[in-house]
């Protein structure tokens, strides 16, 4: 397609030395000359272009693969492991990324007079084929790149656009209900940020129902549907991400930060941080202190 013909060249254009930021307000360009090694990360809610390339991301036991011309909406915080599948120095992967702005889209939907009402089951990461008036409005917005006296005058405008195609694409429902505050995803969502808050305190699933303003049975259920596992295991993947960082960034030892993030036993700390992440602690974090570590980043 010309759209993404003209995206790739943009991207590859202004991807920078670091790869990542931008002076457009929440976006950012990815690139990779080389398939990567799963990595262990965090999406937060945003909406993610292939270019060109493919990557493959794992959401508890959901695996999602995309590519050249597919989109994903993540439509709230996740952890995730992600590599690039398909990468070479001739045709590096190229991805955009923009956070998705609640605001824009609750001003959106209260705006429109027709449609948008169908308030089906969000889910927190999924894929699609990005139609062209998609692609259009995502290349109009790179092409401020180029045009910084622009900026500040159409990037609104341009942002508001792409909300727009979104609600009125495959996604809508996800989309929608970030900017709904009653929606499922929003009570959700709740639930999550305590999670994310106190990771290392144990809970009871009755006093996060209550939390997301929901009767048990219908909480479990649509938590594990929306992030494809159940909240102890999102807990655990919390635990033992922000495990990982502790333990590459400063000098602890390892039973110490397992305690740290709310594990009683050293073994089964050590035991569930190799089930995720393939090696014990250690061994983890001398191979990861001698490699540089890319960002985990979306799309």
């Amino acid at each position: 397609m010309e759209q993404l013909a003209e995206i790739r060249s943009l991207i590859a254009r202004h991807i920078g030395t670091d790869g990542q930021a931008t002076p457009l307000p929440g976006v950012r360009l990815l690139c990779s000359t080389v398939p990567t090694e799963p990595i262990n990360g965090f999406y937060e809610p945003a909406f993610g272009l292939v270019a060109q390339g493919a990557k493959r991301t794992l959401v508890g036991n959901r695996l999602f693969e995309y590519g050249v011309g597919q989109y994903l909406i993540v439509s709230l915080d996740l952890p995730i492991a992600g590599h690039v599948i398909e990468a070479s120095a001739e045709q590096p992967y190229l991805a955009f990324r923009l956070s998705l702005n609640p605001s824009v889209i609750a001003s959106l939907l209260l705006e429109a007079t027709t449609g948008h009402q169908k308030n089906g089951e969000a889910i927190g990461l999924a894929v699609s084929v990005a139609p062209t008036e998609l692609l259009d409005a995502v290349a109009r917005l790179l092409r401020l790149l180029d045009r910084p006296d622009d900026l500040a005058v159409l990037w609104p405008m341009l942002e508001r656009e792409i909300h727009w195609r979104l609600l009125n694409g495959e996604q809508a429902s996800s989309v929608r209900q970030i900017g709904l505050a009653d929606s499922r995803l929003s009570q959700i969502n709740r639930a999550i940020r305590w999670i994310r808050a106190h990771y290392a305190e144990i809970f009871r699933i009755e006093d996060l129902a209550d939390v997301a303003g929901m009767s048990v049975s219908a909480f479990h259920r649509h938590f594990k549907a929306i992030t494809a596992m159940s909240p102890l295991q999102y807990q655990k993947q919390i635990r033992l991400q922000q495990a990982r960082a502790w333990l590459i960034a400063e000098s602890r030892d390892v039973a110490s930060v397992g305690f740290a993030v709310g594990y009683d036993s050293p073994s089964q700390f050590s035991r569930e941080y190799r089930r995720l992440f393939g090696v014990p602690p250690g061994k983890d974090v001398t191979r990861i202190r001698s490699i540089p570590i890319p960002e985990p980043a979306l799309a």
